[in-house]
């Protein structure tokens, strides 16, 4: 199997199958009005670790399998090893570092593709925003 195989399996894995996906109807969803994709993240634990990251909306394959990735890879972390993890993903995916960096983030190295796709950028971004607007709180 190519490695652009592998990632496309990743994806649609995720998107199929997406990890810590629950209702959080009572949280506020952070939007992409340019495409209506739609995601709303919540935090369990404490101000200093995180037990699990839980994901809710709707959306395109890349928004939302970009959620469940970053649920799994933050559960279990530290709120300070969340937000370096969260300052990584972005500015790999904004072309501020090095694609390759996302080889260190799990299954996150299959979306290293979307750096290439500008008008994707907000899709795989969207959910990291909310966790970002999360762990502020945290």
């Amino acid at each position: 199997m190519a490695f652009d195989e592998m990632y496309q399996e990743i994806i649609r894995d995720h998107y199929k199958h997406p990890r810590n996906k629950k209702p959080l109807s009572h949280l506020k969803a952070v939007e992409n009005p340019s495409c209506g994709d739609s995601v709303k993240v919540e935090l369990e634990g404490d101000s200093q670790h995180i037990k699990t990251v839980f994901f809710d909306g709707s959306g395109c394959s890349i928004s939302m399998c970009s959620a469940s990735m970053m649920t799994d890879l933050l559960t279990g972390k530290t709120v300070e090893e969340a937000k370096a993890i969260v300052a990584q993903f972005l500015g790999v995916i904004r072309g501020e570092k090095p694609a390759d960096s996302l080889d260190e983030l799990g299954d996150l190295a299959a979306l290293k593709g979307v750096i290439e796709l500008p008008v994707r950028v907000k899709c795989a971004t969207l959910a990291w925003h909310a966790v970002e607007q999360a762990l502020q709180k945290a």
